[in-house]
């Protein structure tokens, strides 16, 4: 046998939905889910990586199958790891539990943990790789990113009118979007390391950047305010419901140097237009999710400042990876065109 089967495929979907599970709580650590099948191919564990320090997916699914998975099947969203950290190797776990074959989603990029289907192959395991890899590895893009380009996944948030407005001309700008909408946000925020803004937006609106609504969440995310200009100790990212890390840097590789060197794996950059336009302009922007209101304004703040493209020939091309109306806006997610799109 040795291209996975449709049970495995199934339990691969499902693998990678127990993944998700873990968003916003694994860092650094990627978000991994895994399920076992006994010789007969039936579920008898499963498991997810709930939190960095914890066991791994593999090693909860196990422990969830007990001695039913000798002789079973590992289905895991990534390849197993083989090192040994805050926890041991995840190769040597499914070995000692007897497992004879795994079906593994995406490769390890890693230096460290990387490699393990290979330790698993020379200890006689069975193993398949690459199965729903692209559904596995969009789960988990911010961390496979992190792993390959050593800086932090940004995504850009913001919320405008049709006309690409984000305030009125006299700067107010609650509410441009729904209620629905808002809530969206509140769960975008929870499943990223850090939010992001810049002084200006911290001044003018002062904002909380916590994720509330009645998300569930078992940490808020870190708060991240990029700038020079002072805060007033009254303002709400000064409060006590998450910490908050005040970046004096403006060059956006040197704000995602100093992310990193905190384990800051996913960031969600909500403003202002400033800040966004300098990570727009260095490539620094990973994905982009608009929520665009069908209202209009005519003058006002617009959502993105100048990124230095002065003709129609330089403009910043992205593509559409998903359109979806959420209370009566639209939700747009764009990423970067790649070469040869």
């Amino acid at each position: 046998m040795s291209a996975a089967t449709e049970r495995e495929i199934a339990a691969m979907r499902h693998a990678i939905a127990l993944a998700e599970r873990g968003f916003g709580l694994t860092s650094p650590n990627p978000v991994v889910g895994c399920v076992i099948l006994d010789d007969a191919r039936r579920v008898v564990g499963e498991g997810f990586h709930q939190h960095a320090g914890g066991p791994h997916a593999e090693v909860a699914a196990l422990a969830a199958a007990g001695p039913l998975a000798r002789g079973g099947t590992a289905v895991v969203s990534l390849e197993p790891c083989r090192h040994t950290g805050r926890t041991g190797p995840c190769t040597k776990a499914l070995i000692d539990a007897g497992v004879t074959r795994v079906v593994y989603a995406t490769s390890d990029p890693s230096p460290k943990a990387g490699g393990g289907a290979d330790e698993l192959r020379a200890a006689g395991v069975e193993v398949v790789g690459g199965v729903l890899a692209d559904e596995a590895a969009r789960s988990n893009e911010a961390w496979l990113h992190f792993a390959r380009a050593g800086r932090p996944f940004v995504t850009w948030k913001f919320a405008a009118t049709l006309d690409g407005r984000t305030a009125a001309a006299d700067g107010t700008s609650r509410w441009i979007t729904s209620e629905a909408a808002r809530a969206d946000v509140h769960r975008l925020r929870a499943r990223h390391d850090a939010v992001m803004v810049g002084t200006g937006t911290a001044l003018t609106d002062d904002p909380a950047l916590t994720v509330r609504g009645g998300v569930s969440i078992s940490r808020q995310p870190l708060r991240v305010v990029v700038g020079r200009r002072g805060l007033p100790s009254s303002a709400k990212v000064f409060d006590d419901a998450a910490p908050t890390l005040i970046v004096k840097e403006h060059d956006p590789d040197l704000v995602l140097k100093t992310l990193a060197d905190r384990d800051v794996v996913s960031v969600l950059l909500e403003g202002g237009a400033r800040l966004a336009a300098a990570f727009m302009a260095a490539g620094r922007v990973d994905k982009v999710v608009g929520y665009v209101a069908p209202a209009f304004l005519g003058a006002g703040a617009p959502a993105l400042a100048a990124v230095g493209v002065s003709t129609i020939g330089d403009i910043l091309r992205w593509h559409v990876d998903d359109a979806e109306i959420v209370g009566g806006d639209l939700r747009i997610i764009a990423r970067p065109k790649r070469a040869g799109e």
